[in-house]
């Protein structure tokens, strides 16, 4: 594994139309095949995937599945959806990060037993697993997606460009940032899963924030859509952004290139190429940034009155 640090790194970023009708898993991996060849041929070393990009597969799923049975149901086909797309970043030379499925909890203590996992897939044949870290209402309600959170976040260091990968609500937590600031990671990777605009916002907008705390580049992706299933389901509104620090080198407004939100896309849905500037970034976090303070730590201030 090489170990130098590349000045630049190209990622693509992809707002998967799950409403995009599958028969199976082996279409779910041959939508896949399809899209790391195109990303392939801009130059991507890198496809980033959205949060529940596994819920597309409710398109195949048995009639009649309740919301409580939906995760169960997803996770039992996780260990498939996997073995059918381990092999892609060799065939096309791009890492992979597969958005989230629901995965069978190794051990429970009483809790869920599924957990909401990233997979981070390399060339070289590595796999990572990445759960998510802080849940929202609904992944905690017994009577819907109910999964247990993880406990730890994996910092992934592949070509000498360290990775951290984030998903959705836990990247609008400062707490977690401060804790990532130390290990400066660029690119963060973000798997997104908003139902509505105000949603989309809060986490894009916490993203951003992000950069600009750890002067780091975050790639954000999103579902777009509902799945194709025999029910009524609400949707999912999203798009992509790669976002930089706030700094006039880097263009001044902190975006780098953006996909706007919305509520249905075509096809597989649509997808953006950026490059991230890791050469600027090291420059910056070495001291060139105009007043960016450094893995700054607050335990030494002291809260007064109230």
């Amino acid at each position: 594994m090489a170990s130098q640090r590349p000045s630049t790194f190209r990622l693509a970023l992809w707002a998967t139309n799950i409403g995009h009708p599958l028969k199976d898993i082996g279409e779910w991996a041959d939508m896949i095949d399809a899209r790391l060849a195109e990303v392939a041929g801009a130059g991507a070393q890198l496809l980033l995937m959205p949060e529940y990009a596994a819920e597309q597969w409710l398109s195949f799923a048995p009639p009649g599945l309740a919301a409580s049975a939906e995760i169960p149901w997803l996770a039992e086909q996780s260990a498939a959806a996997l073995e059918a797309i381990r092999g892609l970043p060799a065939k096309h030379g791009v890492a992979l990060v597969a958005g989230t499925m629901p995965v069978p909890a190794e051990t429970t203590d009483g809790n869920p037993p599924w957990l909401n996992r990233a997979w981070i897939l390399l060339p070289d044949g590595q796999t990572i697993a990445q759960d998510k870290l802080c849940l929202t209402p609904a992944e905690k309600d017994p009577e819907s997606w109910n999964l247990s959170t993880g406990r730890q976040l994996h910092l992934v260091t592949w070509n000498g460009i360290r990775i951290a990968v984030v998903i959705c609500l836990d990247i609008e937590l400062p707490s977690l940032a401060a804790r990532l600031a130390s290990a400066r990671p660029a690119p963060v990777l973000v798997h997104v899963r908003t139902g509505r605009l105000a949603g989309y916002h809060r986490v894009f907008s916490c993203a951003k924030a992000r950069a600009v705390e750890l002067q780091a580049a975050i790639g954000v992706c999103g579902t777009i859509g509902a799945a194709a299933y025999g029910k009524q389901r609400a949707g999912t509104i999203s798009g992509c952004s790669l976002f930089l620090p706030c700094e006039e080198r880097l263009g001044s407004h902190g975006r780098a290139v953006e996909v706007p939100p919305v509520a249905q896309a075509e096809g597989f849905g649509p997808f953006v190429i950026a490059d991230v500037p890791l050469g600027a970034l090291d420059s910056l976090r070495g001291g060139d940034a105009e007043v960016w303070p450094g893995a700054w730590d607050a335990a030494h201030v002291e809260l007064v009155g109230g």
